[in-house]
């Protein structure tokens, strides 16, 4: 397993263990993070708290949060033996813990999908099917402003887009690229009626941005970053091109763990920021977050889904576990993952939404998100 290295301003090394949440901009990697300056009051604000553009974001300690600090801290630890990044945990929209690795050996797949640190020394990546839930999101706006509809065939926005007969192609919705039911083979062609089996394809999946940029008349990185990006102050997301990987999914979506904290804030707070709704189709919202067909009840529309009976996973062919998503997870999480273990959860229970950027943390599918739930699990306030 890949070393993180947890390096001060200066690049020593260090060995704090306070991995608690610091107050002000973004800390530099490894920076020891306590309660400070900005940070909440000991009872901490009901209500759910949305962060500046820049400059601070307001904090809370764990122990104000009703979180376990130690137990907290465990599951931090673990995280940065399991070769992360970077982990951004908000609680209620204020920074609980926060943490910021180096590596000491990366992968060739995580060097692949790096790009230059931001200003704050922090991890600029390419996020992998992260971005799967990000274009969820960006469908549903285009679908409030009236430029596409989840039953529209796909070749009504992109003919000939498959390898498949225009009769079979027809039969392919919107809808069915984003509850990952389109019947199509990797390459695109038939292999069975769309919405009688379930298949995490990811190329079938990357004709959404295009669909949703056309019917826009614009870039992809305008149209995210006006509707979404922008509004929500990611300055470090971006949708960048993949030299490295096949033309079928050469798009990436970069973005660091505060960033994907703030889409994740957004979720949580039913597409609302600051008072002003972003997205506005709140009915596409919540069933983006359910269960979109009963194939695989673990999966919503590009968002995996806890607490259900069985999950299948991203496998090819997909394979099928008993129980949920994430056994050590509260059952009402959903989330967005990616490859190398990128990973965005929000748990409306516990008011919580964590980040995780980094390279492969697990040794199989699943393992990551079980250890560390688990961890967060023996942390997380008693009912």
């Amino acid at each position: 397993m890949t070393a993180a290295r947890c390096v001060s301003l200066s690049g020593l090394a260090i060995t704090a263990l306070s991995l608690f949440a610091c107050a002000g901009p973004d800390p530099a990697p490894g920076e020891a993070e306590g309660a400070g300056r900005g940070s909440a009051s000991a009872a901490e604000d009901d209500a759910l708290y949305f962060p500046p553009d820049g400059g601070t974001w307001e904090t809370v300690t764990p122990a104000a949060a009703g979180w376990d600090p130690a137990r907290l801290d465990a599951a931090l630890a673990l995280a940065a033996d399991r070769a992360s990044t970077g982990v951004v945990i908000l609680h209620r929209g204020r920074i609980m813990a926060e943490r910021h690795w180096t590596l000491d050996d990366p992968s060739p797949a995580h060097a692949n999908g790096s790009h230059p640190l931001n200003a704050s020394g922090h991890a600029v990546e390419d996020v992998a099917s992260v971005q799967k839930s990000v274009v969820a999101v960006l469908v549903g706006m285009a679908r409030a402003r009236g430029l596409l509809d989840l039953d529209d065939p796909v070749a009504a926005h992109e003919p000939g887009w498959t390898a498949a007969s225009a009769e079979q192609e027809a039969a392919v919705t919107v809808r069915h690229l984003l509850a990952m039911t389109t019947g199509l083979t990797p390459e695109l062609a038939f292999e069975a009626a769309p919405g009688t089996t379930w298949r995490y394809n990811t190329p079938a999946y990357h004709h959404l941005l295009r669909i949703i940029a056309g019917a826009a008349g614009r870039e992809p990185n305008a149209v995210t970053r006006d509707w979404l990006t922008g509004p929500l102050g990611m300055a470090d997301s971006r949708w960048e091109p993949r030299p490295w990987a096949q033309a079928a999914i050469g798009t990436g979506f970069v973005s660091t763990a505060r960033d994907l904290a703030r889409f994740g804030l957004l979720v949580l707070a039913g597409g609302v920021w600051r008072g002003e709704t972003i997205v506005e189709d709140a009915e596409y919202l919540a069933e983006m977050l359910r269960p979109s067909q009963a194939l695989n009840p673990a999966y919503g529309l590009l968002w995996w889904v806890n607490g259900q009976a069985t999950a299948l996973s991203w496998a090819l062919p997909p394979e099928e576990a008993a129980g949920p998503l994430i056994p050590s997870a509260p059952p009402d999480l959903v989330a967005a993952q990616g490859a190398r273990d990128r990973k965005l959860y929000v748990v409306p229970s516990l008011e919580l939404v964590v980040a995780r950027l980094g390279d492969n943390g697990s040794t199989d599918a699943s393992s990551f998100n079980d250890a560390f739930w688990w961890l967060l699990a023996q942390a997380a306030p008693r009912p």
